[in-house]
């Protein structure tokens, strides 16, 4: 069973949809109730770091959230804004993130481009795996769709599941434990997409 946490934020519908179609249980949790006996969770997001930490607060999830990761060590997937929730702090805001993968969220520099800088970075780009096992298995020449203007840089280089260039090279998925993140949107992203969340919820 995966459960998709609904704090206002992310496509709920198109995960939903995307294990529909694989036959692979889904449900929506909204209060700490509903989350409490979650064995495999997604947390989305989209928009402003400070933004999405204080709807989680206000879901009053977050208590309930912490509990089932660190200490129930449930899996966990976060996706675009949803991992950097994870970081400790962001650029983008002043609150602090949840802290579940020591490291911080940085703006990208779009000084380096050749051309106008080209922030956000949008659609399509390659994923190069530190393995091609976990998130990535059965994925060759991974292609993902993203929408962003900052990056998680965790602490510990070995917590990076793959990289993405896009003036820099940045971590573009991350693993610490039961703990992972994609800064892409695999709910947008066709084949690969759906690949990397049937390996999820077969972890």
């Amino acid at each position: 069973m995966i459960t998709l946490i609904d704090y206002g934020l992310g496509n709920l519908q198109a995960f939903g949809n995307i294990y529909r179609r694989l036959n692979i249980p889904v449900e929506v949790a909204r209060t700490p109730d509903q989350l409490a006996s979650a064995r495999k969770v997604i947390l989305p997001g989209v928009g402003a770091f400070d933004w999405a930490m204080t709807r989680l607060e206000e879901s009053g999830m977050r208590a309930c959230l912490d509990d089932l990761v660190l200490a129930k060590q449930r899996p966990v997937l976060g996706v675009c804004v949803g991992m950097q929730m994870m970081a400790q702090r962001s650029d983008e805001g002043k609150l602090p993130g949840l802290g579940w993968i020591a490291g911080e969220v940085l703006r990208l520099d779009g000084s380096g481009f050749q051309q106008q800088t080209h922030l956000p970075h949008m659609g399509w780009n390659d994923v190069c795996p530190t393995s091609s096992e976990c998130l990535f298995k059965g994925i060759p020449a991974p292609r993902f769709y993203f929408l962003h203007s900052y990056y998680f840089a965790p602490a510990n280089p070995d917590t990076v599941l793959g990289r993405t260039n896009y003036g820099v090279s940045f971590a573009s998925a991350v693993r610490s434990g039961n703990v992972f993140g994609t800064q892409f949107h695999p709910e947008k992203s066709h084949q690969w997409g759906i690949q990397l969340l049937k390996n999820f919820a077969e972890l």
